[in-house]
């Protein structure tokens, strides 16, 4: 069986000569690694907000800390995969298609065909 992550379905392939694709690879590198750090930077504010929250909340008072309350653990689950799992999972595929481009980058023969995802197709026009 194929493994999810990197399998890319043939529909979804498109065929181009790697001379029209080199010159707009840097910047799709580029701009996929900026989403990545982007990515990244988002998840340290939450874990940041996290571990804040919870240092106050453990510095409280016992009445305080009985009269406030605390999250409920499905909700602190939940915030975990809207916040870290999903958007690491995008970093995952983000990386995935860095890969990809690199690997077309250093096709020795600017003639050769190449397989390019229809998401890096559709940004080339």
């Amino acid at each position: 069986m194929t493994d999810p992550i990197s399998y890319i379905p043939p529909s979804r392939m498109r065929h181009r000569k790697a001379a029209e694709v080199i010159p707009f690879l840097s910047t799709y590198i580029a701009k996929r690694e900026q989403e990545i750090a982007e990515i990244e930077q988002m998840i340290e504010r939450y874990e940041k907000r996290r571990l804040q929250e919870e240092r106050s909340y453990q510095s409280m008072s016992t009445l305080r800390r009985l009269l406030s309350g605390k999250k409920p653990a499905h909700h602190l689950a939940v915030e975990y995969i809207h916040y870290v799992k999903r958007p690491m999972e995008k970093v995952r595929t983000l990386r995935l298609e860095i890969e990809q481009a690199r690997a077309i980058l250093n096709t020795p023969d600017p003639s050769a065909i190449v397989a390019v995802s229809s998401d890096m197709a559709d940004e080339m026009n």
